[in-house]
């Protein structure tokens, strides 16, 4: 690459509007180191609307930037656009729901991993390039996760800086994400928080995590039972106040109520008998969200499988908007607070011990120990 020998001015557009100094350098001119850009910035050779700057100066659209001759190095540019195969661009193009200026909304089927990893080759990161026109020098990019067992909306910002835009409501918790689980049982509590701090479990590799009340990290769920089948399920709405790794599928498991198809958390007993799928049912349902066009509000249509046993077991989908969740859960009287306290309590503690041995078992003796013969 040819070193430059002439003053370059740049317009700050709207996507780089609130960035700082030195962030724009490394997305426009990456070549550039940040020991040059602080050289030149407290040299006043950087200029900014013809005034001085400092490398973590908020710039805003319309500004003008002059940069000093130099300090270019050989660079490899953008990353080459992946070339999918016709089956890959058909699975992209199926998973897209809505489509703005600076994001994609995607309801990611089940099974399909959010990024690679081991021996996971076929991933939504993989097929981001699917969604790239002629003229788009930016690749999208994930802005959050799923897991891979669980379907429904994933948003996927098309500019570094909307990226940065969704990143901050993400972390700042004001994206508003709503679930919908099928669960086994009913909890005795229709509706209220489930608080109980999570960590990885010892001995998992951390490939899984658990209830720890000493060392754990603070992790909140609101839920509601949107509909019951009598005793044997419930359809569960819910909302994660925090975001750590695989809560809503322990908080389920750790108040004795594990996601149906959820062996990690629920052994045997997540599992229903039956015509009912095996496979898990947790679905993100509909993602509440400001973006630089606007507010987004997008709902996800159930997978095959979750759709399936949704009409099996009889529940109605048009259940959970005759009655949303509460913004705030209704307040408790002290009898009700007391039995939330001993539920969890009794809970929490078969979550410690792990899965039951047996259908039905207590966690102590396998069923039918103890019986005269």
């Amino acid at each position: 690459m040819k070193t430059s020998d002439e003053v370059r001015n740049f317009t700050v557009t709207a996507d780089d509007d609130g960035i700082r100094l030195d962030r724009w350098f490394k997305r426009h001119l990456p070549q550039v180191g940040f020991g040059t850009v602080s050289k030149w910035a407290r040299t006043g050779q950087i200029r900014v609307d013809g005034s001085r700057a400092k490398p973590d100066d908020r710039l805003s659209e319309g500004q003008q930037i002059r940069v000093p001759p130099g300090g270019d190095a050989p660079h490899k540019g953008p990353k080459p656009k992946r070339e999918l195969t016709k089956a890959e661009i058909q699975q992209a193009e199926d998973m897209l729901i809505q489509q703005t200026e600076s994001a994609l909304v995607l309801n990611k089927p089940p099974g399909l991993a959010t990024q690679g990893g081991t021996n996971t080759f076929n991933h939504v990161d993989g097929l981001l390039d699917a969604y790239m026109g002629e003229d788009d020098e930016q690749r999208p990019r994930l802005v959050h996760r799923l897991d891979k067992d669980t379907s429904g909306v994933l948003l996927v910002a098309r500019t570094p800086g909307s990226a940065a835009f969704f990143s901050k409501r993400f972390s700042g918790r004001s994206a508003k994400k709503i679930y919908w689980a099928l669960v086994v049982g009913v909890p005795d509590i229709r509706e209220g928080v489930i608080e109980a701090p999570l960590a990885k479990q010892p001995g998992s590799g951390g490939e899984k995590m658990h209830v720890d009340h000493e060392g754990g990290a603070p992790a909140k769920t609101k839920y509601r039972v949107v509909d019951s089948a009598g005793k044997k399920t419930a359809w569960l709405e819910l909302q994660p106040l925090t975001g750590r790794t695989h809560q809503l599928r322990v908080h389920c498991a750790a108040i004795g109520h594990p996601i149906v198809g959820d062996g990690k958390y629920g052994g045997k007993d997540a599992f229903l008998t039956g015509s009912v799928s095996r496979k898990m049912h947790l679905h993100a349902r509909r993602l509440i969200i400001d973006s630089p066009d606007g507010k987004l509000d997008v709902t996800a249509e159930l997978p095959e499988h979750f759709a399936t046993s949704m009409e099996q077991i009889g529940f109605d989908e048009k259940a959970s908007d005759a009655l949303p969740m509460r913004d705030d859960p209704p307040p408790k009287s002290r009898e009700e607070k007391k039995q939330q306290a001993r539920q969890h309590a009794k809970t929490y503690k078969k979550a410690q011990r792990g899965p039951r041995r047996a259908r039905g078992g207590s966690g102590g003796k396998p069923k039918g120990a103890g019986k005269k013969k």
